[in-house]
């Protein structure tokens, strides 16, 4: 039996998945052009998703739509922006990793006469206070300054007061435990209202500052780079900027740490490291 197709229906859908690329270049370039936030080498598919959601929230009818709102409503626009952060974190998230980087890469810090770390999308911060924790019990972190850098400036505002959602923190104690932490995880922060507090010693080494990795260049020269989990949505041009910034800014034999579902293989700077730990995505600059 011969199926026969409506060729309108065809059409119709063609240039409508057309139409919505079109409409979501025209506002990833407005937004370049109006505030500098450069989304447009973003994976596809998820900066999509994101537009959508913003679309469907802000009760427009059109992609087209969502970019006359945001050039004439501030605060449309810091929506949007927070829509394009990926703010997926936790206290000692990956517990292994942080093992392994307490077993395999502090060895090397101890060498150094002072360590630069840099966490690159930092997000609301618990990685960094996580970082902060466990320099702290190996005796390094009076040594090290931490530049802990995001492009959204509202989870920076997070991170900087250091206060969590307090029913977190059961599950924040497990995962320090799994990464060897050797005390009582409560000693690290005080209940106040119906949040904790990290004390303020673990950010005093801390700088916390506005990044773009998609435009800014390299600010420092660092013996670990964390970015975990930031890289997975990128394009492939725009992850290959980026380990190119990761590389510049990474001293000799410098640290480089990514999330599970990142690596260096299959870049162009594969060859210049090492590998220390093949499943926590650990690796050492060689040349």
């Amino acid at each position: 039996m011969k199926t026969s197709y409506n060729e309108e229906d065809i059409i119709e859908t063609t240039d409508s998945s057309k139409l919505e690329k079109i409409e979501i270049e025209l506002l990833l370039q407005g937004l370049y052009k109006w505030c500098g936030y450069d989304f447009r080498s973003y994976a596809y598919n998820s900066i999509r998703r994101r537009i959508q959601h913003r679309v469907e929230a802000e009760k427009l009818s059109s992609i087209t739509g969502l970019l006359e709102k945001i050039l004439h409503d501030p605060a449309c626009l810091r929506r949007l922006i927070a829509d394009f952060s990926i703010n997926v974190t936790e206290m000692f998230r990956d517990p292994l990793f942080f093992l392994d980087f307490r077993e395999k890469v502090i060895p090397m810090l101890r060498t150094y006469p002072s360590i630069r770390i840099w966490h690159a999308g930092c997000s609301t911060g618990e990685e960094v206070y996580s970082m902060a924790i466990l320099l702290l019990e190996e005796g390094l972190y009076e040594k090290t300054k931490i530049y802990a850098t995001d492009i959204n400036a509202d989870v920076l505002k997070v991170a900087k007061s250091g206060r969590y959602s307090l029913e977190n923190m059961k599950k924040y104690t497990k995962n320090y435990l799994h990464a060897g932490g050797n005390n009582a995880f409560s000693d690290y922060y005080t209940v106040i209202d119906n949040g904790v507090k990290f004390h303020s010693h673990l950010s005093k080494n801390v700088v916390f500052a506005q990044h773009n990795l998609v435009t800014d260049q390299s600010f420092n020269e660092f013996h670990v780079i964390l970015c975990r989990n930031v890289l997975i949505y990128f394009n492939k041009e725009l992850q290959k900027r980026v380990h190119n910034l990761f590389y510049e800014s990474l001293a000799m034999f410098g640290i480089l740490g990514l999330g599970d579902k990142e690596t260096i293989y299959y870049t162009d700077k594969d060859d210049y490291y090492e590998e220390i730990s093949t499943k926590q995505k650990l690796y050492k600059k060689v040349k």
